[in-house]
C-alpha cells in the first residue's frame, strides 16, 4: 500500500481534533466521559442499525419502539456500570438496571400491541448490537468508574480508559505507517489495504511506546513493575486489530465504504471505534483479574 500523503495529512489533522475532543471527555471528570461515551454509543447504534438494514431489509423496517427502544436499553447498561455515582440521589447504577429491565420487558409487549408481529430474527440482531456496542462501552464506564470516588481512584480510572484508548490509536497510526512504506503481504482479504508487516509492527510499536510510557509515569522500567503497560496494548492491539476486520465485513456485507462521516478520512463512529468496541471487553477481563490481584 503506497505512501498517500494527502490522505494521510487529512487523516492526521482530522484526528488532533477528535484527539482534543476525546481528551476533554477523558481528562475533565466522570460526567464528562459518561455525557462523550453517551453521544458514541448512540452514534455507533444509528450507524450499526443502518448497516444492519442495507444487509437485511426487514430490518430497515423495525418499528419506532424496537429501533429507539433498543438504544435506549442499551445506554442503560451504562447507567449499571457507573458504580458509585448518583442523579438525584438515585444510584445510576439502580437506574439503569430498573428502567433497562422495564424496557426489555415493555419493547415486546409494544409491538405485540401496536406493530402485531414479532420477528426473533430482527429481535436477534437488536440483541447483538447490545452486545458489540452497548455491553462494550457499559464495559469501559465500569473501567472508569471501578475505583473510589477520590483523587487517587479517579486519576487511576482515567488513566486506565487512557491506556487502552492510546494503545489502539498508537496501533491504529503506526499500523498504517509501517504498512505504507514496507507493507506487501495482504493480512485479509475483508480489508485488502492491511498488510502482515503493518499489523505486526503496528502491534510491537503500541507495545513498545506503551512500555516506555509506562516507564516514565511509574519511575521504573523493570518488566515485573510495568508488565500491566505491555499486556494492556498487546491485548487491545491484537483484539482490536480484530475488531477493525469485523466492521469491514460489516461494510462489505452491506456493500457502503464508510459506516458514517463525522470525521474526513476516518469515516464514521463504528469506523473510528470498531477496535475500541471489540478490545474493551478482552481488556476489561484482564484488567478486573490485575486489579483484584
Amino acid at each position: 500500500m503506497p505512501f498517500n500523503a494527502p490522505t494521510f495529512r487529512t487523516r492526521t489533522i482530522s484526528a488532533i481534533i477528535f484527539a482534543v475532543i476525546m481528551l476533554v471527555g477523558l481528562l475533565w471528570n466522570f460526567w464528562s466521559f459518561f455525557i462523550l461515551f453517551s453521544i458514541i454509543h448512540f452514534g455507533c447504534w444509528i450507524e450499526y442499525q443502518k448497516l444492519i438494514g442495507l444487509i437485511d431489509k426487514e430490518y430497515a423496517q423495525i418499528s419506532p419502539f424496537h429501533k429507539y427502544g433498543i438504544m435506549i436499553t442499551g445506554w442503560c447498561i451504562m447507567f449499571y456500570f457507573s458504580n458509585g455515582y448518583t442523579i438525584f440521589s438515585v444510584p445510576m447504577h439502580l437506574i439503569g438496571q430498573w428502567v433497562g429491565l422495564a424496557l426489555l420487558i415493555a419493547l415486546p409487549l409494544l409491538e405485540v400491541i401496536f406493530v402485531r408481529n414479532i420477528s426473533f430474527k430482527l429481535i436477534g440482531f437488536s440483541l447483538l448490537g447490545l452486545i458489540y456496542i452497548s455491553l462494550s462501552w457499559g464495559l469501559l464506564t465500569d473501567i472508569r468508574s471501578k475505583l473510589p470516588d477520590d483523587a487517587v481512584g479517579d486519576f487511576v480510572g482515567k488513566l486506565l480508559v487512557i491506556m487502552i484508548i492510546a494503545s489502539i490509536w498508537i496501533n491504529d497510526t503506526m499500523a498504517y505507517i509501517v504498512g505504507s512504506f514496507i507493507g506487501k503481504t495482504p493480512f485479509s482479504k475483508i480489508s485488502p489495504k492491511k498488510t502482515w508487516e503493518g499489523t505486526i509492527g503496528g502491534i510491537i510499536l503500541a507495545i513498545i511506546v506503551m512500555g516506555i510510557t509506562g516507564g516514565i509515569i511509574t519511575g521504573e522500567f523493570d518488566l515485573s513493575k510495568i508488565y500491566m503497560w505491555l499486556i494492556v496494548p498487546a491485548i487491545a492491539s491484537i483484539v482490536g486489530t480484530i475488531g477493525d476486520l469485523l466492521e469491514s465485513k460489516l461494510k462489505r456485507l452491506a456493500n457502503v465504504k464508510d459506516s458514517g462521516r463525522i470525521l474526513p478520512g476516518h469515516g464514521g463512529f463504528l469506523d473510528r471505534f470498531d477496535s475500541l468496541l471489540l478490545a474493551t471487553p478482552f481488556v476489561w477481563l484482564y484488567l478486573i483479574s490485575f486489579l483484584r490481584a
